[in-house]
């Protein structure tokens, strides 16, 4: 889909913005210079008139008041007798008068002369006409020519940018996972794709590629650990099952294996949570529809061995039924670190496994922390407390990259010596009745 905000739109409403001003300003100007003509330059050619018969006067004192095709005199003598005069010029006093257009709409100049009050009228059409022929037609003429020029140099700047289009357009219509390197190669970009924006397609297209290269690079990899690491932890697990289940160990032989069946339970849960982070994109995992409380007790059952010989009881509060449509095997491994660090850091009382509407709450009465902890608390590899009670340090970083990687919050409430609350809410959660 096209950006509605994109560079072409921006440089038509760029084009659309400087030609009206340029109208505006246009119109305007000629505006100005047609009520300078009107006014300004008529009453100075009256003035001048005005005088240049005074001066004929003084030389000639019968001579004729002027009538031309676009000016009219009138003269009004001091003594004896009277020139007829139009009822609309004799309320005027000397100066400078613009008659309404009720009254023919004429420019009036009176100035009173040795001889009596001259009346020049300067006809209102002629003004008219003037104004139009040199205001109206060169306005039309220059706006007329400023919009031709700005179609052509809109033209002109969406032939120059549309290769940066087209380039915009090519990359808005990649598959993230697999971009399409074949449009970018340099034997097929098309032949106006020169200068910056050839540079920018032929980096586009290396990077692509590089990437490309990664990312095949991240499945491989996740693909063999997977399958590596794996059969080796469940030989060791067998093995370790069947040093048990012969009975002939001594009590530290026990208890060595006992460790050795703990380490690889966290050894399972790291190799599962790592692989997960490391893929972009598709994890590999199946989305299935499941109900939260199912995980709930079998990470409840996965942990019980770390609590052996601790006075700590593990309860489930299950106040309502709700499921989900994801990657079970996530869920799994986001309460079983959530989980394990309770159980790591409670030495005596109870954790209890709150399963609310779209919510899961794990609280336990184990050593807590305080505000400083708090805010460290998923940092990588940090140990809060007294850094004896076990553990990597990478769970909780786990929990919250596993957290904003599926959009489920964690949130934890903590307060020393009382014990620790985690939230986990599940926005996409269904309940389920019954």
């Amino acid at each position: 889909m096209t950006d509605p905000g994109g560079l072409r739109r921006k440089i038509w409403i760029a084009f659309i913005l400087q030609v009206a001003a340029i109208s505006f300003a246009t119109v305007l100007g000629v505006y100005g210079a047609s009520a300078v003509l009107k006014h300004t330059l008529i009453q100075r050619a009256l003035t001048d008139e005005a005088a240049h018969y005074w001066a004929r006067v003084a030389v000639d004192p019968d001579a004729a008041v002027p009538d031309t095709y676009n000016m009219q005199g009138y003269l009004m003598p001091q003594r004896g007798g009277s020139e007829p005069l139009p009822e609309s010029l004799r309320d005027l006093g000397p100066g400078y008068h613009s008659l309404p257009r009720a009254l023919d709409g004429s420019l009036v100049f009176v100035d009173d002369g040795p001889t009596g009050r001259l009346f020049l009228v300067f006809k209102q059409t002629q003004v008219d006409a003037l104004a139009f022929y040199f205001g109206m037609v060169p306005l039309v003429v220059v706006l007329v020519v400023i919009y031709v020029i700005a179609w052509f140099t809109y033209r002109v700047s969406r032939r120059a940018v549309s290769p940066v289009i087209w380039l915009a357009n090519e990359v808005q219509r990649w598959d993230p996972k697999r971009p399409e390197l074949a449009s970018l190669d340099p034997d097929n970009l098309p032949v106006d794709v020169e200068g910056e924006t050839l540079v920018l397609a032929r980096s586009l297209h290396d990077f692509a590629s590089r990437l490309e290269s990664f990312v095949e690079r991240e499945r491989n990899f996740t693909r063999d650990a997977s399958h590596e690491l794996r059969t080796p932890i469940t030989v060791i697990r067998m093995a370790t099952d069947l040093l048990l289940a012969d009975g002939g160990l001594d009590t530290y032989a026990e208890r060595s294996v006992h460790r050795i069946q703990k380490a690889i339970r966290e050894m399972e849960v790291l190799i599962e949570a790592f692989l997960i982070l490391a893929r972009e994109g598709d994890i590999g995992l199946p989305d299935e529809d499941f109900e939260v409380s199912d995980v709930v007790h079998d990470e409840m059952e996965k942990v019980r061995p770390l609590l052996a010989g601790k006075p700590v009881e593990l309860v489930l509060d299950e106040q309502a039924r709700f499921g989900l449509h994801a990657p079970s095997r996530v869920v799994s491994v986001l309460l079983g670190n959530l989980l394990r660090n309770a159980c790591n850091h409670t030495a005596q009382g109870r954790i209890t496994i709150h399963v609310l509407p779209g919510e899961v709450v794990i609280e336990d009465t184990g050593e807590g922390m305080d505000a400083h902890e708090l805010e460290r608390v998923f940092e990588p590899f940090y140990r809060a407390g007294d850094n004896t009670t076990g553990g990597q340090g990478i769970g909780l970083s786990i929990v919250r990259r596993l957290s904003e990687r599926f959009g489920w919050p964690v949130r934890l409430e903590s307060e020393k010596g009382i014990g620790t609350r985690a939230h986990v809410r599940f926005p996409q959660a269904r309940l389920i009745d019954g």
